[in-house]
C-alpha cells in the first residue's frame, strides 16, 4: 500500500537491545500538529514505551503552525543533545522544505538526524454523510456549480490542503480550502455539518468511517485499501496524479552523537513493537514505519526531491 520506507530494517538494528541506563535527561517529543491528530495518536503512544526504555520521561509538546514547519523549525535550533526530538513529517519535511523555502531557516536533510520511520498512512476525501456527494464525480460537480463545496485540512501547507489544490486543477474548479490548526477540530467540524467535506489521513479518519461519522469518498494511493475494499482511489476515479502516502517519523538535530541516535532507535523499535502500540497500528488501519537510522535519512532526502517539483507545480504558496 505503501511505497518504499516500508521497507525492512536493517538486521544489526533489529538485533540491539533496549538500554536500561538513565537517558542524558528528560526528553520533549515536539509534535509540530495539534492534539488529536494523525502523528498525535501514535507519538504518544511511543513517547512513553520510549521513556521506559530510556530510562527517562518523553514528555509530548505540540506546537502546530505553518504547515508543520514552526515545531520543525523550533528543534533544527535544540542542542544535539538527545533531549529534544520531532516528530518529523511529509507536511514538514518533504512539503515543508520546499513551500516555506524562503520563510524557513532550517533544511530538512542537513539540519536533522532522522532516527526513524514511526508510521504510514495514506490520505482521503471524506464528507459529511448528510450530503448527496457519494464519488469523486459528484465532489467535482459540487465544486463547479457556482456555491461551491468547500473542504477542510489540518492546515496551509499540508498534504491534504496539496492534495485539494491538485484535484481542483486537474479537474478545473475553484479551491474552497478552509485550513484549521490541526486535523481534528477539521474533521470534527465536518461531522457536525459545519463544513462539508475534510481531507484527512486514514490514522485519524478510520474511526470516523468506521462509526459512519464521515463517508469516506477516496484515497490518495494506487490500490484500494484493504480494510476498505469498497472505497475506491482517486486514481481510479479518473485522477492518476492524485497519489500520495503519508508517514511520520522521529527526528534530533543534525550533530546528536551517534550512539544515542542508536539508543533512540532501539527504544522506538521496541516501542512500535509492544502489544498496546501495534494494536492502536491495526485498529486505525496504519503501517508501523520500518527504517531507522541511515536508511531514514536516505528516505527522508529521496521525499524532498520528489516533493519539491510537485510542490513548485501545484502553484500552492504559503498563507
Amino acid at each position: 500500500m505503501l511505497r518504499r520506507h516500508l521497507l525492512l530494517a536493517t538486521p544489526a538494528l533489529l538485533a540491539m537491545p533496549a538500554l536500561a541506563q538513565s537517558f542524558p535527561g528528560p526528553v520533549r517529543l515536539i509534535v509540530p500538529f495539534a492534539t488529536g491528530g494523525t502523528t498525535d495518536i501514535i507519538a504518544r503512544l511511543i513517547a512513553e514505551e520510549m521513556g521506559r526504555r530510556l530510562g527517562t520521561v518523553v514528555v509530548v509538546e505540540n506546537r502546530p503552525g505553518a504547515g508543520a514547519t514552526l515545531g520543525t523549525g523550533l528543534v533544527a535550533r535544540a542542542a544535539p543533545d538527545g533531549t529534544t526530538l520531532l516528530v518529523s513529517t511529509i507536511s514538514g519535511m518533504a512539503v515543508g522544505n520546499t513551500l516555506y523555502r524562503d520563510r524557513i531557516q532550517w533544511d530538512a536533510d542537513r539540519d536533522f538526524a532522522h532516527i526513524a520511520t514511526i508510521l504510514g498512512t495514506p490520505y482521503l476525501l471524506l464528507v459529511n454523510p448528510g450530503t448527496q456527494i457519494q464519488t469523486v464525480a459528484d465532489f467535482v460537480a459540487a465544486a463547479k456549480r457556482p456555491n461551491g463545496v468547500a473542504y477542510a485540512t489540518s492546515g496551509i501547507g499540508s498534504v491534504p490542503h496539496l492534495v485539494g489544490l491538485r484535484l481542483a486543477q486537474a479537474a478545473g474548479f475553484e479551491l474552497q480550502h478552509i485550513p484549521y490548526r490541526g486535523g481534528s477540530q477539521a474533521a470534527t467540524d465536518a461531522i457536525a455539518g459545519t463544513v462539508p467535506s475534510v481531507m484527512d489521513s486514514l490514522t485519524a479518519a478510520s474511526a470516523y468511517i468506521r462509526a459512519g461519522s464521515l463517508r469516506p469518498i477516496a484515497f490518495t494511493v494506487r490500490e484500494r485499501i484493504a480494510d476498505f475494499p469498497a472505497v475506491p482511489t482517486f486514481v481510479e476515479s479518473g485522477f492518476p496524479d492524485i497519489i500520495a502516502d503519508g508517514w511520520a517519523g522521529i527526528a534530533a538535530p543534525a550533530g546528536t552523537p551517534r550512539a544515542l541516535q542508536e539508543r533512540l532507535a532501539a527504544a522506538i523499535r521496541e516501542a512500535m513493537a509492544t502489544p498496546g502500540i501495534a494494536r492502536r497500528y491495526a485498529e486505525t488501519a496504519t503501517l508501523p514505519g520500518t527504517l531507522f537510522l541511515d536508511d531514514a535519512q536516505a528516505f527522508v532526502r529521496a521525499e524532498i526531491a520528489a516533493w519539491a517539483p510537485v510542490v513548485r507545480a501545484s502553484g500552492a504558496t504559503p498563507g
